[in-house]
């Protein structure tokens, strides 16, 4: 089910910031990355929001997207994913290390396919 709220918190926080002016490269992103709970969301929002540049990031356990807003100036969608991957997580453009992965918790080793999304 899509947590509506939190969609909204980011969608209202993404204008606040863009109409401040702070962030005045923003560019919002929404691609899928592979996972399985909330702890997988955890890892994952905090790998992409590790990024810099990267102002906020929401990954949805229901449609396994996350959500990506980022000063476009200060990085890009690729640094994003293999942040991501490097967690753990497979995403649409990066397949995360056989390490990486065998290092996540049981509960979020998600089922692998041969190739990214």
């Amino acid at each position: 089910m899509i947590d509506m709220k939190k969609i909204f918190v980011f969608l209202l926080a993404s204008f606040l910031i863009a109409s401040c002016g702070k962030v005045e490269n923003e560019k919002m992103i929404t691609f899928k990355v592979c996972g399985n709970c909330d702890m997988c969301k955890n890892t994952i929002d905090s790998a992409a929001k590790s990024v810099d540049g990267v102002a906020e990031a929401n990954w949805s356990e229901s449609t396994g997207e996350i959500m990506v807003g980022f000063d476009s100036l200060r990085t890009d969608e690729v640094l994003i994913q293999k942040a991501i991957a490097a967690s753990g997580y497979d995403t649409e453009l990066e397949k995360a290390d056989d390490k990486a992965y065998e290092n996540l918790r049981a509960c979020c080793q998600y089922t692998r396919k041969d190739q990214t999304l």
